[in-house]
């Protein structure tokens, strides 16, 4: 319980000690897009870095050289846990936004630096906002921010089970001609999920699969396309279970 204490003292106190930096990136934003985008990355990774330490969570890495480094990408991930966000968020070589449900914009200050990380926020309940929201995702990836989608629409609570992965996922990098990079995550799930509210140190598997070119599809491959990039994220889960 104390790691759990210990991690929203830390959360609070970044959102409010750190409001007069939401300033400072707002200025530097005015004069310079890419400074403001980066300096806010690295700002956010390092508040991860330490929400992860407090957590005691060690994170196994694999296929880190599939990501590009050149280029703006679409990770696609399983969700079982909030801290998916953090552990991928990390490892981020470049500016990337996710895609995070409206209700995020409830919360005051969180939504600003998620704003300031081009995060884009999707209303699953209004097909037409929501392709408002791909299309804007489209836009990022042209500008060279990468994006970050779970297609499973929301955080799966069974063990060892995939949610369907949503097809309209795909469509950012089927309209900005991108590289999807699947993004496997196991055991997430045991740092809160699995034993609310406690907190409890986990050894965490994370591997990137090569990188997958819709262009390079036939027709009927890009019609299962979900199918296709789930199926590769399954079979990386249950080859790394035993990594755990």
């Amino acid at each position: 319980m104390i790691r759990f204490i210990f991690l929203v003292i830390f959360v609070l106190l970044f959102l409010i000690l750190g409001s007069p930096l939401l300033v400072t990136e707002y200025i530097i934003g005015k004069f310079s897009a890419d400074v403001k985008s980066r300096r806010s990355l690295a700002i956010v990774k390092w508040a991860f870095r330490v929400c992860l330490f407090i957590a005691g969570t060690k994170v196994t890495v694999i296929g880190e050289e599939n990501v590009p480094k050149d280029e703006a990408v679409l990770y696609v991930g399983n969700h079982r846990s909030y801290f998916d966000i953090l552990i991928t968020y990390v490892r981020v070589p470049r500016p990337t936004g996710y895609i995070a449900k409206k209700e995020m914009l409830r919360h005051p200050l969180l939504r600003d630096w998620m704003r300031y990380l081009h995060c884009l926020f999707l209303d699953r309940s209004d097909i037409k906002q929501g392709m408002k929201t791909i299309l804007e995702g489209v836009e990022k990836i042209k500008s060279g921010i990468s994006i970050c989608i779970f297609p499973e629409g929301t955080r799966n609570k069974v063990n060892d089970t995939f949610l369907p992965f949503h097809e309209g996922s795909f469509k950012i990098a089927e309209k900005s001609g991108c590289a999807i990079i699947p993004m496997t995550l196991n055991n997430t799930a045991a740092i809160w999920e699995d034993h609310l509210p406690k907190v409890k140190k986990a050894h965490i598997v994370l591997e990137y699969g090569k990188p997958i070119y819709i262009s390079e599809m036939s027709r009927e491959e890009k019609k299962n396309i979900g199918a296709k990039v789930q199926n590769i994220i399954k079979e990386t889960y249950f080859k790394n279970k035993e990594l755990v």
